[in-house]
C-alpha cells in the first residue's frame, strides 16, 4: 500500500531547525517543573482568591507540558532525516 505522504518533499525550515537547536538545549525537567510551578501558583493564586490570575497562570501549565513534549521529539529525532543543508 502506498504512502499518502511523500516525506522526501518536506524539509524543515530556518527557523524550525534554529528553535530544535536550542530547545535540545534544555533538559526535559524544566518543562514538568514549569508545569508544576504554574499549577502550585495558580492554586496559590486561587485560595489568596485572585480567580482571574489564577486561571491565567493555571493555563499555562498544558502548553509547557507540550513544549517539553515537543523538547522530547527534537532530542530524539533531530532535524529531518533526508536534510542535506
Amino acid at each position: 500500500m502506498e504512502t499518502m505522504f511523500k516525506t522526501q518533499d518536506k524539509r524543515e525550515g530556518k527557523v524550525a531547525k534554529a528553535i530544535e537547536e536550542q530547545t535540545s538545549k534544555l533538559p526535559s525537567d524544566v518543562f514538568l517543573w514549569a508545569s508544576i510551578g504554574a499549577m502550585t501558583a495558580a492554586a496559590i493564586l486561587q485560595i489568596a482568591r485572585q480567580k482571574h490570575m489564577s486561571l491565567f497562570i493555571g493555563q499555562w501549565a498544558a502548553p509547557f507540558l507540550l513544549f517539553g513534549l515537543y523538547n522530547k521529539l527534537v532530542k530524539q529525532r533531530g532535524h529531518d532525516s533526508m536534510d542535506t543543508e
